[in-house]
């Protein structure tokens, strides 16, 4: 068995498609497909079932995907051991994060440690799930470091560190009859359309808890991914949103209601930094995370 066969396994169990796994390892298709029937033959069973319609992993797949990618971890992390006996580090170290970050200067980061590290491969994903989708992908082995928003209660898997809680403010239109009053109740709120991020983003998770425990259902009109677009809509008055403070700032025509009935506390919201907690970090991977405090940003 060989790490590359390995890897071309992983590559085709997480894209559950030999055409997209080849195209990832830029490969042809049919030299991913000949390693896995060699890997299949030598471990003596079936770890894909194939159709014309789809590929699934077998039950012996499903086995041998975790263990796979420990063991390509663990021969990365023999390479950094004889890299930094040499004074160069080397690796790939995949980051993932929300398009609008915001807490962190994440240019300015990955530009430094590529000043200081031109070797390290860095390879950045922008979630279009949310902090949900990145938190899988940090527990799968897909990121090594992701910047997301976490509930309190923190996946298993996970190690986290909060870089920063920004409150979330609730902002109407100036033209919006809620403008005229300097506070509202969430029961005031019942019937209002509301701008915010889909499921699976961290903001949305503290307004839909805040709205669950108070017992008030509430109506998402228009969900949007993008801090600035929410603000901009709620602005020109197609619905009402809580927005963190930073944006809330920067966008004018925004009137801003204090909150009743929140158990006497502000609504906010944290950017964490999140890591495995199963698996060990490369030195590439630590060289990044040696540089995330200097390029938080004081909001």
């Amino acid at each position: 068995m060989e790490l590359r066969q390995l890897e071309h396994f992983i590559a085709v169990a997480e894209e559950l498609s030999f055409t997209r796994a080849a195209r990832r390892l830029h490969m042809v298709q049919s030299g991913v497909s000949a390693a896995i029937r060699s890997l299949e033959r030598e471990l003596g069973c079936a770890l894909f079932e194939r159709t014309s319609q789809q590929v699934r992993l077998t039950g012996a797949g499903a086995a041998l995907l975790p263990e796979a990618r420990a063991t390509l971890h663990a021969a990365q992390a023999a390479q950094d051991v004889v890299r930094e006996a040499q004074d160069t580090l080397r690796g790939t170290v995949n980051v993932g994060a929300m398009a609008s970050v915001e807490v962190v200067d994440l240019p300015a980061l990955l530009g430094q440690l590529h000043a200081r590290h031109p070797a390290i491969d860095v390879r950045l994903r922008l979630a279009t799930t949310g902090s949900a989708g990145l938190a899988h992908a940090l527990l799968s082995g897909d990121l090594d470091v992701a910047f997301l928003s976490l509930p309190e209660h923190k996946p298993a898997g996970i190690d986290a560190r909060e870089l920063a809680t920004v409150p979330l403010l609730l902002v109407v239109s100036a033209a919006h009859p809620l403008a005229q009053r300097g506070e509202a109740a969430l029961a005031d709120l019942a019937g209002e359309p509301f701008v915010d991020f889909p499921p699976g983003y961290g903001n949305r998770e503290v307004v839909d808890r805040a709205f669950a425990v108070a017992g008030v259902a509430r109506r998402v009109a228009l969900e949007v991914p993008d801090i600035d677009m929410g603000a901009a809509l709620v602005r020109h008055g197609l619905g009402i949103a809580f927005l963190p403070a930073f944006a809330v700032a920067r966008t004018p025509g925004l009137h801003v209601l204090d909150v009743l009935d929140v158990h006497g506390t502000t609504l906010r919201w944290s950017m964490h930094l999140g890591t495995s907690s199963a698996r060990r970090p490369s030195s590439a991977l630590r060289a990044l995370l040696d540089l995330v405090d200097l390029h938080v940003i004081a909001l």
